[in-house]
């Protein structure tokens, strides 16, 4: 799993947000991250495995895996749905 070229993360205020860069012109393409999708985000920018991801979570955080796999399975859902993903 990888994201696509062409997004950037950038400080808004208090929030994390991923919009195109000037490769993408389509605006509709930004989502609005917490941390924990920040930290997935991440590790999306270079090709990784959904176990990894649990790994890295289950690294990073103290949470159950149950937990983990379900938030990173909707986490990868809605970056899915909009687009993106490769």
């Amino acid at each position: 799993m990888k994201l696509k070229k062409g997004f950037i993360l950038r400080e808004v205020g208090d929030e994390i947000v991923a919009v195109p860069s000037d490769e993408i012109f389509d605006m509709n393409l930004m989502i609005t991250l917490n941390d924990t999708g920040c930290f997935l985000w991440k590790l999306l920018e270079r090709e990784t495995t959904f176990e990894n991801m649990v790994s890295a979570v289950l690294d990073e955080y103290n949470i159950e895996v149950s937990d983990a796999e379900n938030y990173i399975k909707k986490f990868i859902g809605t970056l899915d749905e909009n687009g993106f993903l490769e």
